[in-house]
Formats: structure tokens, C-alpha cells, sequence
């Protein structure tokens, strides 16, 4: 840079000012820094002078000679445009040289760097090469000096027939290698045979080590056949059969030493003894055999398939084995022992009598349980679980098949009463007897809380049925078995009583039609005497039993679906069903579909949730909201029917005044209204005592809404009031309330009749007197004319009469009907 200021003068000289002329000497500078051969570069001005840059030293020529010198490079420029955008930006002028200088510097450094490094690469790749040349070389001499020698050795004239010759050679020899080594194997099997025998009588346990090293041996020439292509099948069924051989010898001698002992402990008789030295005795002797079955167990249990029957320890199979025998003198043959009344475990024999067979089945079950709850068996089977001895009976078909036809359809309950069996049928033979029962469709008030709807007695001894059949099943190891008698049986007799239930339904709402028809048709009461059970408080009697047991029944199918033992069947349905997707059975012959079908469409869709009932719950639910629709539909039919005669009385607005306004509870309540506070207190006294408060409370809202639709279209909108008459109606509705308060519930009458009593606020303001607004306006004096006014100026006004009369479900349209309906004001 110290040619700048020479520049600098020279430009002004020129003509041209300071920061143009920084503009050409900062181009100049960068196109030399970025020129790598110190070429010079041009830079084109709007003035006759260009700046060119050899060497990093920058002068000012002519631009002729600058456009010979130096050929334009775009990207200066733009570089300059970017950085140098204005004025002010010519201040870092010197920052932005002092950069680009360094910027120049590392460049040339990382160049030379580069140039470097490349050298030396060349120089390491010149040597690799050599010594790859000099290695060829003594390769190829040596290859040439075993070729020769091959041929003489072989005698043979070519390369290639001396190395055919050679490879034969060496064939026969890996022959020989491998047959001196299953020579050796084999002396070595008979060496550890020889050992374990040897040491039978004289020590027992130095016996067994030769045997878990031969058991061992065995072991591994079998898991190494599938990788050696089944070389040597011979030789590994030697070994297994010498492996064999030495273990049924060696248990036969464990074994005859633990007789020995038996013997001496005079098992397994009543008097049995067990003295010190016998005790190590008989526990030395089972030590012996639990070690030599060891390999065995634990061998099962690392790869423990679902079908394979569990190992009997060998200490036990020794001590049973004089149980077995007495067992098979006394019970086999033509002995006179050989009775089935002195017998229950000769199944053939058993399975001719239904609840011999049904009681064996479950003592079986309960022995099981024992054995597992109280003794932690397993039977070796580990995680997958015992199957008991219950599996070991029904695990053949015929056994199960007879044993679930005899749960199906003549099954047995056990009860002990004082020693003696009462054999009684569950099932579905103990359905129908349920269903035959007179009392089964009465409703039973004392089985469940006074609160809660009532089911019948035929509802309760079906839950207590399917809940015995819970219990007959429960106890099974297999899953579908379990699953058969769930659907098969618990289920089906659900679906019955279901069948059984809608079908009364469909019959009462069959028969109150025609009866309809036909009253509709005679004009008379003849066809109503006809069918006293259908119509009245018999009709809402049998639809509630229809409601009640459906309602009972769901709640207990909803309560069976949060069991610990119905979630577990649950779970693993599910785990089966995603395991057996796209396969025809889940469970024996059971499909996927048939199994959603009877308990619920989630199965096989986790994310969906359910449960086994549900299904079935599902039914009994809708039943139950139909029956209640039903029962709901014919109260507000007979309700109307009753209001038919209240609503022709036409003596409204000539009634007189008897009294002041304080004797209104005096009044009577007119007597044409009797016959429906009779119907209403009928109604609502049975269904209060058979329904819980939800589906009461339910059923009175729709009834008290119809009540006060049909008082408000047939009477208040009907005729004419006086002020006498406004407090007679308004008595007869408070009648009704009181009935709906007595049984439904404090405020429920008000609650249902809200818009009627609103209305009768209006029709009971007193002419030509003030009253006290109920609304914000605490206190105003309110006058019959300032309503009406109000009410019939605009709908905003209305609305705020209504309000400060404390009106709030009433609408404005309502309230002017209501004023229209007295007379006093030109009704």
C-alpha cells in the first residue's frame, strides 16, 4: 500500500475523488490476491483511467492500455459491489484488505502444504511398488522350486499331474486322521461306561461324573450334526445308546438301593418308621436319583414345548411303585375288590353314571388346586403351568366330550348336609326348571337393596345358575375348554332368558295393539274387559319385570367383566386371537368370527377394548331401554285417557268467589281430576317400590311433561278463567305435584310441571291490585295492567315483565295465550 497515496494524488490530479479512487485501488488489490499466478487483472470505470494490479503493487493507466493488460473477472466486481455498497462502507476499508491479505497468505500456505504432501505420497507409493516388484519375484522362484520338486516326488511328468497325485495322498491321509479319531472317541465312551459302573456299589456319586461327561459328549455331537451335514449318524447313536444304556443302570442300581430303604421303613404301610440313619439313608439315596435325572429336568425346562408330558421324579416313580401294584391287584381283573361303589377313579366305569362323572371331575379339580395352591406344585412344568391331574383325564377326547355333555345337559351341584349328597341339576336342565317355576316372573323385593331395581325371581336363580357353572369351569388348566363352557353354556343360557325376555315383550306390545284396534273399532269398554293384564297397573307390572331382570342381569354381566378370572380368560382370548390371525380356529373348532360373535367385537383389536359379556350385555341393554320406552309410552297413554274428563269440564270463568285467597288450601280438588291423582298414586306407589330413583325419575319427567302438555292445549288454552276459577285450577295442579312429591322426590312435581305454574302466576294476578315483583327489582309495586302492557308492547318488554315476575321458562307468546285466557281482561 505505499504507492496509495502517490495514487491518491495522481487521481485527484486527474480529476477523479478520494473514494472512487479507494474503490480502484481495493479492486486492483483483491484481483491480485486472488490471483495465484500474479497475473494482472483489469477493472473496468465509468472514468478514462483504469487501475491494474501486478504483483500486489497497483498504478493508474490509461484505460486502452488497461483493457490490454488485464482481462475483467466478474466476481471481483461483484465481491466489491457487495462489500462496498456505500460511502460510509469505505471506512473498513483497511480492515477489508488486511483480511483479504490474510485470506492470500493462508492460501499460498495451504497450497504449499498441499504440493507437500503430494511429494511425499509419490514418494511412499514409488517405494510400496518396489517392494511389491522384489516380492513377485521371490514368490515366482519359489513357486517354480515346489513345482519341481512336486514332480519329482509324485514321478510325475506335468505339474498337474503331480498335484492330483498329491491331493489323493493327502485325502488318505485326512481318512486315517479321522478314523484314529473316532477310534479314540469310542475308547473313550467304553472308558467312561467302565468308570461309572466300576463305581456303582462303592461310590455312588464318583459314579455319576463319568455319566454327566458322557451325557455331555452326547449332547454335543448331536447339536453339532446339523453344521457337519449328518457325517456321522453311527457314531452318534452309539453314543446315545451307550449313554442310555449306562443311565437305566445306574437307576436301576439308585433305584433298588431306595427299595432297599423303603423296605426297611416298611413304607408304605401304616407303621412305617423313620429313624435317624434310615432318614440319611432314604435321603442320600433320593439325592442320588434327583442328580441323575437332573440333565433331564433342566433339559425340559429350557425347552419345554405346550404338548410334552412333564418328567415323573425318579424318587417318587421308585416309591409309588408298591402303591401301583396293590392298586392293579385290587382293581384289575375279576377280584371281587374290583367294584365301582368301592372305587371312583375307573373312568370307563365312572363315566356311565352322569354325576358319578361330574363329581369325580371336580374332586379331581379341587385336588389339583390343593396341590398347587397349598403345596406349590408344578409338576416341572414351570411358567407354562401344570396341566394337573384334570388334564391328565379330559386331555383325551372322549373323556372331556362325555364330561362337558354331561355338564351341558345334566349337571350336577354337590351340597353336604350332614353327610348326606343332594344331587341337584344345574345346566340347562336346571334352567328350564327355573323358567317351569309359577314365581319365577314375580318380582322379588328382598334380594337386592331397597334402593335398587327389582329383578325377579327367575332373573336372580339364573344369575345363580350361570355363577355355579362359573365355578364348575373355573378350575380348568385348558383354555379352551374353559372358552366352550363360557359360550356353550354360560352364554347360551344367557341368550335363552334373553329370547325368553323379548318375547314377552313383543307379545305385550303385539297384543296391546290389537287390543287398541279394537277398542278404537267397538267404541266401548268390552274390548278393554277382555285383557285385564294388559292395560293398567298389570300392564306397567309386567313391563317392569321385563326392565327389572334385564337391568339385574346386565349389572351382573358388567360386574363378571371386572372378575380377575374372566380379565385373565380375556387377555389370553385376545393374545389367540392376534396370534391365530387369518387362521380358520382360535380355540378347537372355534373360528375367530363365532368367538366375536358370542362375546364381543373386539376380539382381536386390542386398541378397541371389551370384554367377554359384552355381547350379551349389549342385548340386555337394549332390552332394558325398550321395556322402559314401553312402560313409559303406556303410563302417559292411560294418564291421558284418565285426563279425558278433567278436560271437558267447562265451568272455568263462571265460577264465583267463596272465600279470600288464604282459605285456597280448603278448596277441594275438582272431582274429575280423581280418577287420574288415583291412577298417578297407583302407578307411581308400585314403580317407587320396584325401580331405582334413576330410571324412576326418568319415566316421571316424560310423564309430568305430557301431563302439562295436555292441561296446557286441553284446558288453559281451551277455556276462559275467572278468578275462581284460575285458584280451582291452580289447587288441581298442585294436587298433582303433591302425588308426584309424596313418591318421586321433594320438588319433583314443580320440576315437572315448571311451565304450567309459571302460567298460573299469570292468570292468578289479582285485577285492579299491586303485587311484589320476584325478580331484580326488589320490592316494586306491580300492577295487572303494567304486565299486560309490558307484555304486549314488544318482546324486550315482555321479557322484563316476565323477569321481574321471576318467570324465567315461560316465553313471551306463552304469556300473552295465558292473559288472553282471562276473562277479566276480554278472554
Amino acid at each position: 500500500m505505499s504507492s496509495t497515496p502517490h495514487l491518491a494524488s495522481y487521481f485527484l490530479d486527474i480529476g477523479i475523488d478520494p473514494p472512487d479512487f479507494y474503490y480502484f485501488v481495493v479492486l486492483a488489490m483483491v484481483s491480485a490476491s486472488r490471483d495465484d499466478s500474479s497475473e494482472a487483472y483489469y477493472i473496468s470505470t465509468s472514468y478514462e483511467y483504469g487501475v491494474i494490479c501486478v504483483n500486489a503493487q497497483t498504478r493508474v493507466v490509461p484505460a486502452s492500455m488497461a483493457i490490454q493488460t488485464c482481462p475483467r473477472d466478474p466476481r471481483i466486481e461483484d465481491y466489491l459491489n457487495d462489500k462496498l455498497q456505500s460511502t460510509a462502507d469505505l471506512e473498513s476499508l483497511d480492515s477489508l484488505l488486511n483480511n483479504v491479505q490474510k485470506q492470500h497468505k493462508l492460501l499460498e500456505q495451504q497450497l504449499s502444504e498441499a504440493k507437500q504432501n503430494l511429494a511425499e505420497s509419490t514418494k511412499a507409493n514409488k517405494i510400496h511398488a518396489s517392494i511389491l516388484e522384489k516380492e513377485a519375484q521371490v514368490f515366482k522362484k519359489q513357486q517354480a522350486d515346489v513345482d519341481r520338486r512336486l514332480l519329482i516326488v509324485t514321478q510325475s511328468e506335468t505339474s498337474d499331474d503331480a498335484v492330483e497325485k498329491f491331493d489323493a495322498d493327502i485325502r488318505s491321509l485326512q481318512r486315517l486322521e479321522i478314523a484314529t479319531t473316532y477310534v479314540e472317541l469310542l475308547a473313550h465312551i467304553e472308558d467312561l461306561s467302565i468308570e461309572a459302573r466300576r463305581n456303582f456299589k462303592s461310590s455312588p456319586r464318583a459314579a455319576l461324573q463319568p455319566y454327566f461327561r458322557l451325557r455331555k459328549l452326547t449332547t454335543a455331537l448331536r447339536e453339532a450334526q446339523p453344521a457337519a451335514e449328518d457325517a456321522a449318524p453311527h457314531l452318534v447313536d452309539h453314543v446315545y445308546k451307550a449313554t442310555q444304556v449306562l443311565w437305566t443302570q445306574m437307576r436301576d442300581a439308585f433305584a433298588s438301593d431306595l427299595e432297599l430303604v423303603l423296605k426297611s421303613m416298611k413304607w408304605p404301610g401304616k407303621d412305617h418308621t423313620l429313624t435317624g440313619s434310615l432318614e440319611q439313608e432314604w435321603i442320600d439315596n433320593v439325592e442320588r436319583l434327583l442328580e441323575l435325572q437332573e440333565p433331564e429336568l433342566n433339559a425340559q425346562n429350557d425347552h419345554v414345548k405346550p404338548d410334552d408330558e412333564p418328567l415323573v421324579l425318579l424318587p417318587l416313580e421308585v416309591m409309588i411303585k408298591p402303591l401301583e401294584l396293590r392298586f392293579q391287584y385290587h382293581f384289575s381283573g375279576e377280584r371281587p375288590t374290583n367294584k365301582i361303589d368301592k372305587v371312583f377313579t375307573v373312568i370307563p366305569n365312572i363315566a356311565r353314571q352322569p354325576h358319578l362323572l361330574s363329581h369325580f371331575v371336580h374332586e379331581l379339580m379341587n385336588f389339583d388346586i390343593s396341590l398347587r395352591d397349598e403345596w406349590g406344585y408344578d409338576g416341572g412344568c414351570g411358567i407354562d403351568g401344570w396341566k394337573g391331574l384334570t388334564g391328565e383325564v379330559l386331555a383325551k377326547k372322549q373323556w372331556y366330550d362325555r364330561w362337558f355333555e354331561v355338564e351341558k345337559d345334566c349337571s350336577y351341584i354337590l351340597t353336604i348336609m350332614e353327610g348326606i349328597t343332594d344331587v341337584r341339576k344345574v345346566a340347562l336342565s336346571r334352567y328350564q326348571n327355573i323358567i317351569d317355576n309359577p314365581e319365577s316372573g314375580e318380582i322379588d323385593y328382598d334380594s337386592v337393596e331397597a334402593s335398587a331395581t327389582k329383578p325377579t325371581y327367575g332373573a336372580i336363580r339364573v344369575n345363580d345358575l350361570l355363577e355355579t357353572i362359573t365355578g364348575r369351569y373355573r378350575p380348568l388348566p385348558s383354555f379352551s375348554k374353559k372358552l366352550r363352557f363360557l359360550i356353550d353354556i354360560q352364554i347360551a343360557i344367557f341368550d335363552l332368558f334373553h329370547a325368553r325376555l323379548a318375547s314377552s315383550l313383543e307379545a305385550y306390545v303385539t297384543l296391546t295393539s290389537t287390543l287398541t284396534a279394537s277398542l278404537a273399532r267397538a267404541g266401548s269398554r268390552a274390548a278393554e274387559t277382555s285383557q285385564p293384564d294388559l292395560h293398567g297397573l298389570s300392564g306397567i307390572e309386567r313391563l317392569t319385570r321385563v326392565y327389572g331382570s334385564a337391568e339385574y342381569l346386565e349389572k351382573k354381566m358388567r360386574d363378571w367383566s371386572d372378575d380377575v378370572f374372566f380379565l385373565d380368560l380375556w387377555e389370553e382370548l385376545q393374545d389367540r386371537a392376534r396370534v391365530h390371525a387369518g387362521t380358520k380356529n382360535l380355540a378347537g373348532d372355534m373360528s375367530v368370527e363365532h368367538v366375536a360373535d358370542k362375546t364381543s367385537p373386539a376380539v382381536g383389536n386390542e386398541d378397541a377394548g371389551g370384554a367377554l359379556f359384552d355381547e350379551t350385555a349389549g342385548a340386555y341393554r337394549r332390552l332394558r331401554v325398550r321395556a322402559e320406552g314401553i312402560m313409559t309410552d303406556q303410563f302417559v297413554q292411560n294418564l291421558r285417557g284418565s285426563l279425558k274428563s278433567y278436560g271437558r269440564v267447562n265451568g272455568w270463568s263462571a265460577l264465583s268467589e267463596w272465600g279470600s285467597e288464604d282459605q285456597d288450601s280448603n278448596l277441594a280438588i275438582s272431582a274429575e281430576l280423581g280418577s287420574t291423582l288415583e291412577l298417578l298414586q297407583s302407578y307411581l306407589a308400585f314403580l317407587a317400590s320396584a325401580l331405582a330413583q334413576a330410571p324412576l325419575r326418568r319415566i316421571t319427567r316424560q310423564v309430568t311433561l305430557a301431563i302439562q302438555t295436555y292441561l296446557w292445549d286441553h284446558v288453559l288454552m281451551r277455556y276462559t278463567f275467572s278468578p275462581a276459577g284460575s285458584r280451582q285450577f291452580e289447587r288441581d295442579v298442585q294436587g298433582i305435584r303433591e302425588t308426584l312429591d309424596r313418591y318421586v322426590g321433594a320438588g319433583q312435581g314443580e320440576m315437572g310441571l315448571r311451565r304450567l305454574a309459571e302460567a298460573l302466576v299469570l292468570l292468578r294476578i289479582p285485577a285492579g291490585s299491586t303485587v311484589e315483583s320476584n325478580g331484580d327489582m326488589e320490592g316494586k309495586p306491580f300492577m295487572l295492567r303494567d304486565v299486560e302492557e309490558d307484555l304486549f308492547r314488544s318482546n324486550e318488554s315482555g321479557r322484563e315483565a316476565l323477569g321481574e315476575l321471576g318467570l324465567e321458562v315461560l316465553s313471551e307468546s306463552d304469556a300473552r295465550s295465558v292473559l288472553e285466557r282471562r276473562v277479566d281482561l276480554g278472554g
